[in-house]
């Protein structure tokens, strides 16, 4: 067994497919439409890792509570700057032991982005 997704209920798809695109490096891998919803899943380029954003109106959206993705990167202090450049507001670089660095943003629906980088 293993976790092939996850998916995120959205108010804007484009400002979230943008932001994953940017702060996951994942890439929209195909889009669709059902009924009124409107879906795209990112992922790597190897289809390993994957999200679906799902944008429909009579669906209630996740408020970002109590939750958090992480994602693992080689270029953390890059991923921050870019974080800046958009203007996401992004936490300061945290090092809690030798091994690992990390930061955290939010994506425009509030979900916290861990972004982390494991030596």
């Amino acid at each position: 067994m293993f976790f092939k997704q996850f998916t995120i209920m959205v108010r804007n798809l484009e400002k979230s497919i943008d932001f994953y695109e940017t702060m996951t490096e994942l890439a929209v891998a195909r889009r669709m439409k059902d009924g009124q919803a409107e879906i795209a899943f990112l992922a790597n380029k190897d289809g390993e890792t994957m999200i679906e954003l799902v944008c429909t109106p009579q669906m209630q959206k996740f408020e970002g509570k109590g939750f958090f993705v992480c994602f693992l990167t080689d270029k953390l202090d890059a991923m921050r700057e870019a974080a800046l450049a958009k203007g996401l507001k992004p936490s300061d670089i945290r090092t809690p032991d030798a091994q690992s660095r990390y930061f955290y943003v939010y994506d425009p629906d509030g979900v916290s982005v861990q972004l982390k980088q494991v030596s």
